[in-house]
């Protein structure tokens, strides 16, 4: 009894996990970002794919983004390679100013991005700005990120956090409303050197292969 009510688990593996799932992945040419980001840290699921490219749901969006997750003005924003900001459930990511996340940053769930204010004499205005967020960042979840803040390299962004100015020096811990610094190794050298720089055996930025992405950016982005 116990291996029949097992089954339809089984059965769902073999279909969406299986080697024929992924064989058919790897040969289907809009597919193959599914196959090759496999396993990486904002890897492109079949879930995601479906919801973007079938459904429509965040299809202009040129990376992996949750159903759950909102992104305004997609061309403003520049993703690196292994980094999907709305990629985890809840974002609110809006760009109507420019917003740029460095290589392998990773944003989790319910965190804001936002790159423009309303003009306070005028709220049907927006006041742009830009957000920068270094490589190999962590935005913790439900962190509010506002315009013109600018993160350095290795920067943790503790859960919770209101970020209101910069922190460039990055290779830094911020927590708190409004974040400030709790942990600061931007300054130490011989720790420094011990942030690792990993890089995926296949890079993407988003659906794009790394190798062609410079291509798309100069024909569909504004960053």
């Amino acid at each position: 009894m116990r291996n029949i009510l097992k089954l339809p688990g089984k059965i769902y593996r073999f279909i969406f996990y299986g080697p024929v799932f992924w064989f058919t992945m790897r040969i289907i040419p809009f597919t193959r970002a599914v196959y090759y980001t496999r396993g990486n840290e904002s890897g492109i699921t079949f879930a995601n794919w479906f919801y973007q490219k079938v459904l429509g749901i965040n299809r202009s969006c040129y990376w992996p983004v949750h159903f759950t997750s909102t992104v305004r003005s997609p061309n403003n924003i520049y993703v690196g390679i292994d980094a999907a900001p709305g990629v985890s459930p809840g974002c609110y990511i809006q760009a109507v100013g420019k917003i740029y996340i460095g290589d392998y940053t990773q944003i989790a769930p319910n965190v804001g991005i936002l790159s423009s204010n309303h003009f306070m004499l005028d709220v049907r205005r927006h006041v742009p700005g830009v957000v920068r967020i270094g490589a190999y960042c962590r935005i913790g979840m439900g962190s509010i990120i506002h315009p013109g803040v600018t993160l350095g390299d290795f920067t943790t962004v503790a859960a919770g956090s209101i970020v209101t100015k910069s922190f460039p020096n990055g290779y830094c811990v911020i927590s708190g409303n409004p974040a400030s610094i709790v942990a600061d190794y931007s300054g130490i050298e011989s720790i420094k050197e011990k942030f690792i720089r990993y890089r995926n055996i296949n890079e993407y930025n988003g659906y794009i292969p790394h190798s062609k992405f410079e291509e798309f950016r100069a024909k569909r982005l504004h960053v």
